[in-house]
């Protein structure tokens, strides 16, 4: 699930000595649903380049991302101990930020056809003038 730096525009979650945890990250989300911590790390841990990684570190990355709005709260899920975990999953805002990632905006640019470009020109104007 790790990988290199893509080839799209680099997005602030996935900058800094985060970046590749973070990516890891909401990629294990993407791809198994919603998940408590202690899942997730579970699964960083086997993805290669992250065996050493920590539960504090995760812990800290998915509540930071939580608050940047990439992950979102939606359970409880009862452990084997008896406890309640928070279930989280991955936002939309997330899975654009993954797919910007991996895109090329060259290619995407000159793939646009007229109608859906001046939908894309109008909705970055409109944020431009926020």
């Amino acid at each position: 699930m790790a990988r290199k730096k893509g080839k799209g525009t680099e997005l602030s979650v996935f900058k800094g000595r985060e970046a590749k945890l973070n990516r890891t990250i909401l990629q294990t989300f993407a791809h198994l649903g919603s998940q408590t911590i202690y899942d997730v790390h579970k699964r960083v841990v086997e993805t290669k380049g992250f065996k050493r990684t920590r539960y504090a570190n995760v812990n800290i990355r998915v509540r930071t991302l939580e608050e940047t709005g990439y992950l979102r709260k939606t359970g409880l899920k009862k452990t084997k101990a008896g406890l309640e975990a928070v279930l989280f999953e991955i936002t939309t805002r997330a899975y654009i930020a993954l797919l910007l990632n991996t895109l090329n905006i060259d290619g995407l640019i000159g793939e646009l056809d007229e109608p859906t470009a001046l939908t894309l020109l109008s909705s970055l104007l409109s944020r431009e003038q926020k």
